[in-house]
């Protein structure tokens, strides 16, 4: 289970990251953070913030048009 949860559902690029990073920023390397965007290009926005960041993608899914991610802040 996530250490932080946080609902981006009904933002647009880019809000759900600058949350997600703002959300990041308040927490410890381990942690996890769960996020949930409806936002259809956050699979491919997540992706790349984790790969400029050095955060880890732990996992990303889709269901019912909700995406669902987890990172672990590093």
């Amino acid at each position: 289970m996530a250490d932080t949860t946080l609902d981006a559902k009904g933002l647009n690029c880019p809000l759900p990251i600058l949350r997600a990073k703002k959300a990041l920023k308040s927490m410890e390397a381990g942690q996890t953070l769960a996020i949930e965007a409806t936002d259809p290009g956050s699979a491919k926005d997540f992706e790349s913030f984790c790969n400029q960041t050095g955060n880890e993608l732990v996992s990303s899914s889709e269901e019912n048009n909700i995406y669902h991610f987890e990172i672990r802040k590093t």
